[in-house]
């Protein structure tokens, strides 16, 4: 039998392999399944979505991820503790190594794009040896059409070989796992890792250094819909804050769930899919999303499944907390299938606060805007380490800032000019804890969150009344259709209000700790924020 897809070597001499075995060439998910179950790389659960096991990272490898220091980036790039410097002599090194590793062996090659966009989208071309990484970049990419894959020349390659191994002392690297970038060569490199989101975080970082210097594109970590009024609504936010959940919204048509650009006709998405937390999912507060965790082509990432009976049990969290399931766009019901729209008539900035001392929902000033943005705040909790006893502050700038590969400012400045040109309303949003801190108050409902975004995009709940709220400055509303009254503050819902007001004042006190090194670079009137 003979399958089109397959073949061998052509077209990745220019990548320098040339020994490869099978080359499976941009196959379909039908086949990529075939080989998943061949390889033992994953088990077809009752419904059709396919389990798979990530190892030993179940996450990204933050400290493992360099961008190579070569003359045409040198300049742009915020080098610091995110934005590692490599050399490029190790970096070339490492390439010919990993090359040779390649010999003999069955690749998978996805040929696709980055970028809904036509006018600004990247050809990306992902080389892996894992057929569900293939699937993973087939789901997470926007697919090249049939005639588009005879003309299609890669901008930037992503080469994926999870079981290969650096040699820190010989390569460089901090351990056995890396992601590198390098711009001069167009190239990333993965090994040592077998966690998928590597591939589209990699091609993400290169949006983001590539689409604000060359076109004056403001690329954004997060998610966008559009309402029945063709209004669009943009949600910025850390894992865990609500991006996925509160965007996929029956009565609004999702644009994509992580990534998008905003040039001057709109926002658009990145992406072709969708790459959503799972843990604990409900069938009841996000039954779209639900419903892809059953469906033929979604990957289910280290959920727990029943060997015999495959089914998965979404509530299972022995493995991992982060189970994720990637899917393409199509597996939601109410979409923008040309993954475009127009400019946003509102921001939601989400943080999850595991303090609870800031209000579900409170309307920004446009400096309150743009400080809320370079801190990205949002709250770990107490529990998930050994010896931690309370909450702890994490800042995120932009909220996405393991992938900002040029100054925060760059992305700041941008947003204040969209915001300002196109009169957007800004909210930040706590999908946190209530009544208390992580362990004494309990989180935000679901439903209390929806029904405030709700009226926050459909323009009621900033006609209402607002109240200043004296410790972070922020306006908030003093009521909301499906949401009880006490909620809406945060000091109302605390039994012990000197507890809330020393709690606040002390994350006023990380805020202004982060800000400082924003402060040379911004406004009087954004630094005096808090």
């Amino acid at each position: 039998m003979k399958f089109n897809d397959i073949t061998r070597g052509a077209g990745l001499e220019e990548h320098g392999i040339t020994n490869a075995n099978l080359i499976y060439w941009t196959p379909p998910t039908a086949v990529l399944y075939e080989q998943i179950v061949k390889r033992g790389e994953g088990l077809v659960s009752h419904l059709g979505a396919v389990a798979v096991k990530t190892g030993h990272y179940t996450g990204r490898a933050a400290n493992e991820k360099f961008i190579v220091d070569e003359p045409g980036s040198h300049d742009n790039v915020a080098w610091g503790k995110v934005n590692r410097p490599f050399d490029p002599a190790k970096f070339d090194a490492l390439y010919n190594r990993m090359l040779a590793y390649m010999h003999g062996k069955d690749l998978f090659v996805q040929d696709c794009f980055a970028g809904a966009d036509m006018e600004h989208r990247l050809a990306v071309r992902v080389i892996t040896e894992k057929a569900w990484h293939s699937l993973f970049a087939r789901n997470m990419f926007v697919r090249a059409k049939p005639g588009e894959l005879d003309t299609h020349r890669p901008q930037f390659t992503v080469i994926d070989m999870p079981n290969f191994h650096a040699i820190p002392s010989l390569d460089g690297t901090n351990s056995e796992t890396f992601i590198i970038v390098n711009f001069a060569r167009k190239a990333i490199i993965i090994g040592g890792t077998s966690y998928a989101g590597e591939i589209k975080k990699s091609i993400f970082t290169i949006l983001n250094y590539l689409l604000p210097i060359e076109k004056r594109i403001l690329s954004m970590h997060c998610s966008a819909n559009v309402g029945p009024k063709g209004d669009t609504a943009v949600f910025f936010g850390l894992s865990g804050t609500g991006k996925t959940t509160l965007s996929a919204d029956p009565n609004r048509s999702l644009i994509g769930d992580d990534e998008h650009g905003w040039d001057d006709k709109g926002v658009f998405n990145f992406e072709g899919g969708c790459y959503a937390k799972i843990i604990k999912l409900s069938k009841e507060a996000e039954p779209e999303i639900y419903e892809t965790t059953r469906r033929f082509g979604t990957i289910l990432e280290n959920v727990a499944i029943d060997t015999h009976t495959r089914r998965v049990d979404l509530d299972d969290d022995s493995f991992t907390e982060n189970t994720r399931a990637s899917y393409p766009l199509t597996h939601i019901p109410n979409i923008v299938m040309s993954g475009c729209a127009g400019h946003p008539s509102n921001i939601i900035m989400l943080t999850c606060d595991a303090y609870g001392v800031l209000p579900p929902i409170a309307r920004l000033s446009k400096e309150q805007a743009m400080y809320h943005f370079l801190s990205g705040y949002t709250a770990r909790v107490a529990g998930t380490e050994a010896g931690v006893k309370e909450p702890s502050a994490t800042f995120s700038t932009c909220f996405g800032g393991p992938f900002m590969a040029l100054n925060p400012t760059v992305y700041g400045e941008l947003l204040r000019e969209k915001i300002a040109r196109h009169n957007v309303t800004c909210w930040l949003v706590n999908t946190g804890w209530s009544g208390g801190p992580y362990g004494v108050g309990s989180r935000m409902k679901i439903a209390y969150s929806r029904a405030l975004v709700n009226a926050a995009l459909d323009g009621t709940l900033n006609t209402g009344s607002f109240e200043k709220d004296p410790i972070f400055g922020l306006d908030i509303p003093t009521s909301c259709a499906g949401v009880p009254s006490e909620v809406l503050n945060p000091r109302n819902t605390w039994a012990d209000k000197a507890n809330y007001d020393e709690t606040a004042r002390k994350l006023v006190g990380m805020f202004k700790e982060n800000f400082a090194k924003y402060t040379p670079h911004v406004t009087p009137e954004v630094s005096a924020v808090l």
